[in-house]
């Protein structure tokens, strides 16, 4: 009995020492450093969606994008990677909404913007990596968060509506000097990335990554869509008055008080997203790769 017992102490001591003994095996010579690149695929949530709503998505919005990347393991389960990424975001109330949707179709409004984006993420890995780089476990599934900064230039496409002389049909036109709701805003923002995905270790210094990420920002004006109309003696050249009330179709079926001073241009409530979808191919440059002594 006394012996029994005393393997149960003994049994417990190790377990309870394992992790600590498994930190303390993790030295400078297990971090390691790897490059990549993804390819993306960019959405966005805002006022030209099909609902005013994060959950709301239109497939035939989404538009591809790329990056670059480098990551620096700096413990078992957490690494930093910084990122430079490009893509385009679009939306438009004739694609999203049909008549059904009556304020949506007649608003008629459009944009696109591209979008380049400096990022630092913190990962954490969901399985720890004790060892160095070539005995790294095989599939990783990870969190991450962290903080970008971002530019975009929304443009709007002449289509519909009165067109002033000037403007030719198809034509696109940067939205954010027209101050289209009598607004500045700054082109070049902040934003909160975070999200999930899987690593899969494909060779002894290979990784392919699946990733789903979501930028919170603290702008409206993804879409140049924020707040209410103004009055058209406030927008100063023909483009103004075009994108910021001339593109408003009109029938006799047009809403009454669509777009006079201070009737709902857009949704204030609540700032535009915009999230990424993507696979990643990852280098690992750690010298030790090449050199497993463990047998």
């Amino acid at each position: 009995m006394k012996k029994d017992y005393l393997f149960f102490l003994l049994t417990a001591a190790g377990l309870g020492t394992a992790p600590a003994a498994q930190a303390q095996s993790f030295t400078k010579a297990n971090q390691y450093l790897s490059v990549g690149a993804s390819l993306s695929a960019f959405n966005y949530f805002g006022d030209l969606t099909p609902r005013v709503s994060f959950a709301s998505v239109r497939m035939a919005a989404v538009r591809p994008g790329f990056g670059f990347h480098v990551t620096q393991r700096l413990t078992p389960y957490v690494s930093v990677r910084g990122a430079l990424s490009f893509g385009r975001i679009t939306g438009s109330d004739q694609q999203a909404a049909g008549k059904e949707a009556a304020y949506r179709y007649y608003r008629n409004l459009n944009f696109t913007s591209n979008i380049q984006e400096l990022s630092v993420v913190g990962i954490f890995d969901l399985v720890p990596n004790h060892s160095q780089a070539v005995n790294r476990m095989p599939i990783v599934p990870y969190v991450f968060g962290g903080i970008a900064g971002f530019h975009f230039n929304p443009k709007g496409t002449v289509d519909g509506g009165t067109v002033p002389a000037g403007l030719k049909p198809d034509a696109q036109v940067e939205l954010q000097p027209l101050r289209t709701e009598g607004r500045y805003y700054h082109r070049a923002q902040l934003a909160i990335p975070f999200g999930a995905g899987v690593r899969l270790k494909v060779a002894k210094n290979m990784d392919v990554g699946v990733e789903l990420g979501w930028r919170k920002t603290f702008t409206d004006y993804l879409d140049d869509v924020s707040t209410t109309y103004v009055s058209v003696a406030r927008l100063s050249t023909p483009a103004a008055r075009y994108f910021g009330n001339g593109i408003t179709r009109t029938d006799q079926n047009t809403p009454e008080q669509m777009d006079v001073p201070g009737a709902l241009r857009g949704n204030s409530g609540g700032k535009d997203w915009y999230i990424t979808t993507g696979i990643s191919v990852n280098y690992i440059l750690n010298k030790n790769i090449k050199t497993n002594k463990s047998r």
